[in-house]
C-alpha cells in the first residue's frame, strides 16, 4: 500500500542539550547487552517494532544478524522493568564521531509509562560518553505517537525533513 510518509533527522551537538529523564521507579534499570546475541537482537526489533512497521530486517537470516550484532561500533541497552525486557536503544558509532540512535523503542504493554524517555536519556548519556560529537537519530510517521515528541523533549534538534511515498507492507 502506497503511504506518504515523513521522516525527520533529528541531532544533537552538545550534551548540554540532553534534558534527560531519570529512572520512573526503582523497578527499572537500564543494561548493556555485554554479550552480542543476535536471536535477542532479533527479539527486540520484531517485539519493538511489530506495530510500527519495522519490517526492514524482518527477512534477515541468522548470519546477517549474528554479523549486525557482532560489530565493534555497535551497542545495545535494554529496558528492564522488575527484570523483564521493556525496550531497547541501538547506539551506532560512525564516521566523523557521530553517534546514532539506530533503534530505539518500548515493547507495547509498556508504552505511556514514563519510560521512554528515561531509556532515550540513558542512551544519549552513552552516545556521549563514548565520545560522540554529535548524536543524531531519525523518526518517521510510521513510528510510534510518542517517538517524535519523545526525541524533542530530550533536546534533540530538526535539522532536515522529507516526504515520500513509501510502499508499506499491510
Amino acid at each position: 500500500m502506497l503511504t506518504d510518509v515523513t521522516t525527520w533527522y533529528l541531532e544533537m551537538r552538545s550534551p548540554t542539550q540532553l534534558r534527560s529523564v531519570a529512572p520512573p521507579s526503582e523497578h527499572a534499570r537500564v543494561a548493556r547487552v555485554e554479550i552480542p546475541l543476535a536471536e535477542f537482537n532479533r527479539f527486540l526489533y520484531v517485539t519493538v517494532g511489530g506495530p510500527w512497521y519495522w519490517y526492514e530486517r524482518l527477512t534477515w537470516d541468522d548470519a546477517r544478524w549474528r554479523d549486525y550484532v557482532n560489530r565493534p561500533d555497535l551497542e545495545t541497552w535494554v529496558l528492564y522493568v522488575s527484570g523483564t525486557p521493556a525496550g531497547y536503544v541501538e547506539l551506532e558509532a560512525q564516521a566523523e564521531e557521530n553517534i546514532e540512535v539506530a533503534y530505539f523503542g518500548l515493547i507495547e504493554k509498556f508504552i505511556g509509562k514514563g519510560l521512554g524517555g528515561y531509556l532515550l536519556s540513558a542512551g544519549v548519556l552513552r552516545a556521549w560518553d563514548l565520545g560522540a560529537r554529535r548524536v543524531w537519530v531519525h523518526t518517521c510517521t510510521l513510528d510510534g505517537p510518542h517517538a517524535l515528541p519523545n526525541y524533542l523533549a530530550r533536546g534533540f534538534r530538526i535539522y532536515d525533513e522529507k516526504t515520500e511515498q513509501i510502499d508499506v507492507p499491510v
